[in-house]
C-alpha cells in the first residue's frame, strides 16, 4: 500500500510541477512558427483542406468538424445536446432524437468518435460517437453531416469504452465504465464485489443504411472497462477492451483500485459469440431502452422504447473470452494495423505493456494460463507478452500507428508525444505539447490504413498558449507533421468544448458524396408544401396549423388573422428552395424555442403559444438574400373570447385561391 500511494505521489508531483512551470521551455513556443510551420498549414483562399478532423465535444455533447492542415472550424454537428443554432433537439421534428428510458435528455458527454470502415479502410459514410453519461450510440450521416440515429445501451453506465468498430463495420461496441447491478435492482453499495456486473455491448451495422442493433451484451465481472479496440488483419474477429479496478472496490478509488500489480485487457472473440448466438444461444432478458431514428424522407425523427435485449454469459461459449495481464490501470487499448500488437497503456507503470496476438493464440492452444477471474481464464504475463517499452515518459495513455511500423503514444503527466519502433520497442522521437495531452489521431487511426501525414494533439490544459479569456483559457488541439523521422509541431488551433478525442479521414473520400439540396418531390413529411398554392391555416380546436412555405425572400401567407390567446399554434415550414447553399431561418417572439434553420426542400416544425393580445411579427434569422430584412410577416392573436375566424393572405390574396374572372 505505502509503495502505491508513494508511486501516485510522486506522479501527481510530477505533474503539479509541470503545468505550474507551464511545461516545456518558452524556446519551444516557437515551434509553430519556425521554418516553414506556417506554409505548410496555409490554405489558399479558394482552396480546400486535404482532410476532415471530427473531434468530440466532450462536455458539449456534440461533434465539431475542421480541416487540416488549416485547423478552420467548419460545423458543429449536433448529437446529444440541444443546439439552438439548427433547432436539434428544439424543433418538433428532432426533438425524438434525445428520449431515452430516463425521459427528455438534453445533454450528453460525447467521447470516443470513429469512422465506418470497408476492408480495414475508413470510407467517409458515417461517423459513430458514444455518450458517456446517459450510455448511448450515435450515427451521423456523412453526407449530410446530421445526426440519423441514437440508440440507448441498458444494463451499462458511464458508456466510455466506445465507439470503435470493426474492419468491415460489422459492429460499433459499447463498453460500460462502470460496474452497476445488472438487471438494475436495489441494494447495498458495500455488497458490489461480487454482484455488479459489466456489460459489453455489439450493435450490429447495416451494412447499405448503417441502422444499428444491440445483437447481443455479454455479461462481463464487475470491472471497470476502459477504453477497447477491435482487431485487424490477423485479429480481425477479436476485441479488446482494458480494464481497471479489478479489484471491485467501491470507495476511495484512487488508491483502492490500484492494489493489483496487473490489470488485464479483455479479449474477446465476436466471431466464436456470434456464431453462438445465430445458432440461438444467449438469454433475453427484460430491458428498456430507446432507438432514435431519422428519415431523410418524412423529414422526422421517430422514438420508440425496447424491451428486451440478448444477454450471453462467458461461461456458455467457452474459449471465446481470456484475460491478458497489463501493466497497472491500463487506460488506452490500442491495435497496431497489421493486428499484431496490442497495446496497453499502464497510466500508472513506468512501462508500456505491448502484447502479441500471435503469443496469445499459442497461449490459448497451449493452456498457459494463470489461473481464472469469474470463470473466464487469465493468459500468463510471459506467454502473451511480446515486450515492453521502459521508461518512455510518464503517465501513458493513448497511441496512434502509421503504417511504417511506428507507434505514437500520449503522455499524460510529462506532456509529450513519444514516437517509438514497435517491433524493436525503441523510442525514436520526444515532442513537448501544451498541456496535459490527452488523446491524438492520425486520420484513419483505427484502421489497417492510417494516413502517414499528420497527428492531432488533444490537450486537456492551455495556460498561456492564448489570451486570457477568463479563469478558462479556450480548449486546444496540435497538429503535427509525421511524414519524416522527427515529428514536427506545425499548429496550435482552439477546440469547441473538451477535445476528447477524433477520427480524420482524407476529405477525397466525403466531399464528392456531399448532400446538397433535398429533392421537394421526394419530401414525404406530413405537413410539406411544393408551391405556395398549398399553403394554409387551418384550426382544430385551440390548436392552429400553418403550412407554411418560405423562398427569397417571403413567407407564404404572411399576415394571419383569427389566432387567439391560449391557442397552441403550430409552424409547418416548407424551404422552397432548389438551390444549393440557401437555408432560411424563422423565429416567433415570445416562442419558448429556437428558430428553425431550414435546408432546402426541408419542412420542420415548431411551437408557439401566445400569452398576449397584439400584432406580432415574425422573420428570416438566416440572413439569405438583399431583401433578407424584407423577409417577414405578422400575426394577429385576438382575446381567447374573440369570434374572429381565421384568415391569412399573401399580398393581400390567399394562398392557393384561383382570382374570379
Amino acid at each position: 500500500m505505502k509503495t502505491i500511494l508513494k508511486s501516485i505521489f510522486s506522479l501527481t508531483i510530477a505533474a503539479a510541477f509541470l503545468v505550474s512551470c507551464g511545461g516545456p521551455s518558452k524556446k519551444s513556443n516557437k515551434g509553430a512558427v519556425s521554418g516553414n510551420a506556417a506554409e505548410k498549414v496555409y490554405v489558399a483562399p479558394g482552396e480546400h483542406d486535404s482532410h476532415y478532423a471530427f473531434v468530440s465535444g466532450g462536455f458539449s455533447g456534440q461533434l465539431a468538424v475542421y480541416g487540416l492542415p488549416s485547423g478552420r472550424l467548419f460545423r458543429v454537428i449536433p448529437v446529444f445536446s440541444q443546439d439552438p443554432e439548427k433547432a436539434y433537439g428544439y424543433s418538433e421534428e428532432t426533438k425524438p432524437m434525445l428520449q431515452t428510458s430516463h425521459g427528455f435528455v438534453p445533454w450528453g458527454d460525447s467521447h470516443h468518435p470513429d469512422i465506418s470502415q470497408t476492408n480495414g479502410s475508413v470510407d467517409g459514410r458515417w461517423v459513430f460517437i458514444n455518450e458517456n453519461n446517459t450510455p448511448r450510440i450515435a450515427r451521423i450521416s456523412l453526407e449530410t453531416f446530421e445526426t440519423e440515429e441514437i440508440i440507448e445501451i441498458p444494463n451499462s453506465a458511464g458508456n466510455h469504452s466506445s465507439s470503435f468498430v470493426t474492419e468491415n463495420s460489422e459492429y460499433v461496441v459499447a463498453g460500460t465504465r462502470f460496474a452497476v447491478p445488472f438487471p438494475q435492482r436495489d441494494m447495498s453499495i458495500s455488497d458490489m464485489k461480487g454482484n455488479f456486473s459489466g456489460a459489453l455491448s455489439f450493435l450490429s451495422i447495416d451494412p447499405d443504411h448503417g441502422n444499428m442493433e444491440i445483437k447481443f451484451q455479454i455479461k462481463m465481472p464487475g470491472f471497470n472497462y476502459d477504453l477497447s479496440h477491435p482487431g485487424r488483419g490477423k485479429s480481425h474477429g477479436w476485441f479488446f477492451f482494458s480494464t481497471y479496478n479489478t479489484e471491485e472496490a467501491n470507495t476511495l478509488m484512487e488508491v483502492n483500485a490500484s492494489q493489483n500489480d496487473k490489470d488485464f485487457i479483455a479479449a474477446i472473440n465476436w466471431k466464436k459469440i456470434e456464431e453462438y448466438v445465430n445458432n440461438g444461444g444467449g438469454k433475453k432478458m427484460p430491458a428498456k431502452y430507446a432507438h432514435n431514428t431519422w428519415s431523410d424522407e418524412t423529414h422526422t425523427a421517430t422514438h420508440v422504447m425496447q424491451k428486451e435485449v440478448l444477454v450471453v454469459e462467458p461461461k456458455d461459449v467457452p474459449g471465446a473470452i481470456y484475460f491478458l495481464p497489463t501493466a497497472k490501470s491500463p487506460h488506452g487499448c490500442d491495435v497496431d494495423p497489421t493486428g499484431e500488437y496490442i497495446i496497453g497503456n499502464g497510466k500508472l507503470a513506468a512501462a508500456m505493456t505491448v502484447h502479441s496476438f500471435t503469443k496469445m493464440q499459442k497461449a490459448i492452444e497451449d493452456k498457459a494460463f494463470d489461473g481464472e477471474a469469474y470463470g473466464i481464464p487469465i493468459i500468463k504475463f510471459d506467454a502473451v507478452n511480446y515486450g515492453t517499452l521502459d521508461q518512455p515518459g510518464l503517465g501513458p495513455l493513448h497511441t496512434e500507428f502509421d503504417t511504417r511500423g511506428n507507434g505514437y503514444t500520449t503522455f499524460f503527466i510529462s506532456s509529450e508525444v513519444v514516437k517509438w519502433n514497435i517491433k524493436d520497442l525503441k523510442v525514436i522521437d520526444r515532442h513537448p505539447v501544451y498541456y496535459s495531452v490527452g488523446h491524438l489521431m492520425i486520420p484513419g487511426g483505427n484502421s489497417r490504413t492510417p494516413d502517414d501525414k499528420y497527428m492531432v494533439a488533444m490537450n486537456k490544459i492551455t495556460k498561456d498558449r492564448y489570451l486570457p479569456t477568463g479563469p478558462e483559457v479556450c480548449q486546444s488541439a496540435q497538429l503535427f507533421d509525421i511524414s519524416g523521422e522527427k515529428m514536427e509541431l506545425l499548429l496550435d488551433f482552439p477546440t469547441i468544448g473538451e477535445p476528447h478525442y477524433a477520427a480524420g479521414i482524407a476529405a477525397e473520400k466525403i466531399a464528392p458524396k456531399s448532400k446538397k439540396i433535398y429533392k421537394l418531390n421526394e419530401n414525404k413529411h406530413h405537413y410539406a408544401v411544393t408551391n405556395e398554392g398549398e399553403t394554409n391555416v387551418v384550426r382544430k380546436g385551440n390548436e392552429v396549423h400553418i403550412k407554411m412555405s418560405m423562398i427569397r425572400s417571403h413567407f407564404s401567407p404572411d399576415n394571419i388573422e383569427g389566432v387567439k390567446v391560449g391557442d397552441k399554434v403550430f409552424f409547418h415550414v416548407t424551404n422552397l428552395e432548389q438551390d444549393y447553399d440557401v437555408p432560411h431561418g424563422i423565429s416567433m417572439i415570445g416562442a419558448n424555442t429556437s428558430e428553425l434553420l431550414i435546408m432546402p426542400g426541408r419542412t420542420a416544425t415548431f411551437t408557439w403559444e401566445p400569452k398576449q393580445v397584439g400584432v406580432w411579427p415574425f422573420y428570416c434569422t438566416d440572413f439569405c438574400s438583399a431583401l433578407h430584412q424584407e423577409m417577414q410577416g405578422y400575426i394577429r392573436v385576438s382575446p381567447k373570447s374573440s369570434d374572429i375566424k381565421i384568415s391569412y393572405t399573401l399580398d393581400g390574396d390567399v394562398p392557393g385561391e384561383d382570382e374570379e374572372e
